[in-house]
């Protein structure tokens, strides 16, 4: 008898073994065919990249003209296009994507803590109240998406209802308000500096950001933008750029370095004359690290 059990003890061992070895090959074979499947489709969408390349219209064709980083503002703007309005505009939020960072100190913390209920601090073994022993913590990198929302700057206009009785001059006076970046136009600080920062510290175009704004819902032309774009830099940061360069000029050592390029459309010189961008710098061991350009026909 005791041999039967033995023997059937032995069956059962064997026969658990054989089932944890086939489920972990058919663990791993599963794991080989999602591979396999990742990879069928990538090379597929590959394939048909390639075939869309070569035989169908590229939506983003080279222009003989491709303005450089510089002078696509003065190219793109016009000065008798209408302001967009408002109230036509709509927008819709776009969901950002997550990004690895290794540390998070410097960054705002948002807490979240997850403890259990009243009914659950109960031991299982001894129905005595249990006690928070210790905390493990999960850090995550939150995203938050771009915002687009309308401001609107409300004025109040006051007067005195006494004058108005008994004086024949009543007083009209107006809560200050800060001046717009331009007049008619509702184009903000932050929408400038979001475009300009766009286009000249991350080298996009005007053109894609106008279809990544069409991506958030909102209908802006390039033109806007690039009649944006030259009124900041003619109005507002032209003062930035002159006293950059009062402070350039009381250097002991500059650096300096021009770069021959042809600028498109340009009033009384042809399209093949030669001009210069030139960039002037600090030195190395200055205190003020500035870096301006100068255009120079």
């Amino acid at each position: 008898m005791k041999n039967i059990e033995n023997s059937t003890y032995t069956q059962l061992n064997t026969a658990k073994e054989k089932l944890g070895f086939f489920e972990n090959k058919c663990a791993v074979q599963e794991h080989e065919i999602e591979e396999l499947k990742a990879k069928v489709s990538y090379y597929e969408e590959q394939f048909r990249l390639s075939q869309a390349k070569r035989f169908g219209s590229s939506s983003e064709k080279t222009n003989p003209d491709q303005l450089s980083i510089f002078n696509e503002a003065e190219k793109e703007s016009r000065e008798n296009i209408e302001e967009p309005i408002l109230e036509e505009i709509t927008y819709k939020r776009k969901s950002g994507r997550n990004k690895k960072k290794q540390s998070f100190d410097d960054l705002p913390v948002e807490t979240i803590e997850y403890r259990l209920d009243e009914s659950e601090m109960i031991c299982p073994e001894c129905n005595h109240p249990l006690h928070e022993m210790s905390k493990e913590v999960r850090k995550e990198l939150k995203i938050i998406p771009a915002q687009v929302k309308v401001v609107e700057h409300v004025r109040y206009v006051y007067t005195c209802r006494q004058c108005e009785k008994e004086n024949t001059k009543t007083p009209v006076i107006t809560a200050k308000m800060p001046k717009p970046v331009l007049p008619g136009s509702f184009v903000s600080p932050s929408l400038l500096a979001f475009i300009m920062d766009k286009k000249y510290a991350q080298a996009m175009p005007l053109y894609r950001q106008e279809k990544q704004f069409i991506n958030f819902g909102i209908d802006i032309s390039r033109q806007n933008m690039a009649n944006w774009v030259l009124h900041g830099s003619n109005t507002w940061l032209k003062l930035l750029y002159d006293r950059m360069h009062v402070f350039l000029l009381k250097e002991s050592v500059l650096n300096a370095d021009e770069t021959p390029m042809q600028v498109l459309d340009e009033p009384g010189r042809s399209a093949k004359s030669k001009s210069y961008m030139w960039l002037y710098a600090t030195g190395i061991n200055s205190d003020k690290q500035i870096f301006l350009y100068e255009y120079q026909p």
